[in-house]
Parts: C-alpha cells; structure tokens; sequence
C-alpha cells in the first residue's frame, strides 16, 4: 500500500485536492474531520479540563477554544498533547482497515504534515498550494476571519515555499478545479507502480505516528 502525505497552508485547497484523491477512488483519511468528531465525543471532556468553559452540552465550543489558544504556544502544546494521541488512533485504524481491503493508495490529509514530523511516515508527501495574493483573498473571506487570527494561524504553520520544497508532489490550486483534478489524476499515475514501503516497515510504535492535525 502507498501512503501519500497530503498538507498545504491554510487557504491553499488542500481539502478540495482530497476531494478530488476520493472522487478518483482513492481512500482518504481527513484528520480535521477526525478532530471534529473527536470534539464533539472524547476529547471533550478532556479540554474543558484542560480549558474550562469551552464546551457546552459535552461538545466543544470551537469559537470558545480558538480564542482560549490562538496566539498563546503554550496552551496550543496542550491542546495538542490531548488531541494528537486520539488522531492518531483514528489513523491508525483507518490504515488497517483499507490494507484489509486492499486499497493501493491511500491518501492521509494532515495540515500539520511536516510541521509533525508525520512526513516521515508516508512514501511520498504532496503539497497543495496557490500564490500568496490567492491566499490571502481566499482566508479573509472566509466569515469571522480577521487580519489579525490570520497572521497568528499563518505563525503556527510552515512557509509554503518550504513545504513546496520539501514535497515529492505539488498541486496549484489556483488554476481552477480542472486544473487541480488533473494534477491529482497525474500523481496517481506517477505512483500506481511504485512500491509502499511507509506501512508495510513499520512496528506498532512507529504507526502510532501516522496520525497529526491542526488542533
């Protein structure tokens, strides 16, 4: 089975460049919708502990939350600390379930892949990215963002001309939907013939590493 990394910064249509992996058939592993359920259950209880008042009803109040970690590094490691070990067990059985399958490919969607350290755990990572200008346009009109939580979001993540360096596979998203399908059903051609080494070689303790996301 090849696992491909998927990442990009916040505005670059990395989810749309998963849409488009699923709707060629291939397995996809959304950690922020990992996150989602995992607010809305187990990890609840555990972040109001950990950030009273910031859930209602036993579910996370995300509002409440991002104003209780933004900018503040030390409250984000805790939040990490409780919701990255859940992830990863999403991961973790996501991974055994489509090798049972026998799905070829996989796709892991982490927006926090290299920042992590999870890129050492996939046979290839592809980058989702656009130019800044289509950044910037794309984030601020999104409802209740501000100029001032985007700089602080953009703080927590890598450069995208980093993680365009570092990746097997870029995805410009700014070209349009075509475009982008096009450059996904390319990269799939690309692997189809290559061996997956990422979950084949790994014990149980380095598995438990394939899971991350942006808290």
């Amino acid at each position: 089975m090849f696992i491909l990394g998927l990442t990009g910064s916040i505005g670059m249509g990395k989810s749309k460049t998963a849409e488009f992996f699923a709707d060629a058939g291939v397995p996809v592993h959304d950690a922020d919708a990992a996150v989602h359920r995992l607010y809305e259950g187990q990890a609840a209880p555990l972040i109001e502990k950990a950030f009273p008042g910031t859930t209602a009803n036993g579910v996370v109040d995300r509002v409440k939350l991002g104003a209780a970690v933004l900018g503040r590094p030390t409250a984000i490691k805790t939040l990490e600390a409780i919701v990255h070990p859940l992830v990863r067990e999403t991961t973790v059985k996501f991974l055994q379930e489509t090798a049972i399958e026998g799905a070829r490919i996989v796709v892991l969607d982490i927006p926090l892949l290299f920042e992590t350290g999870g890129d050492k755990s996939v046979d290839a990572v592809v980058v989702a990215s656009a130019p800044p200008a289509v950044q910037r346009e794309r984030v601020l009109g999104r409802p209740d963002m501000t100029e001032e939580k985007f700089a602080a979001l953009l703080k927590n993540q890598m450069p995208d001309a980093e993680k365009r360096a570092r990746a097997h596979f870029l995805v410009d998203t700014s070209g349009g939907f075509d475009s982008a399908r096009a450059q996904v059903r390319a990269i799939l051609r690309a692997v189809a013939a290559l061996p997956g080494r990422a979950w084949g070689t790994l014990d149980a303790g380095d598995r438990a590493r394939h899971g991350d996301d942006r808290a």
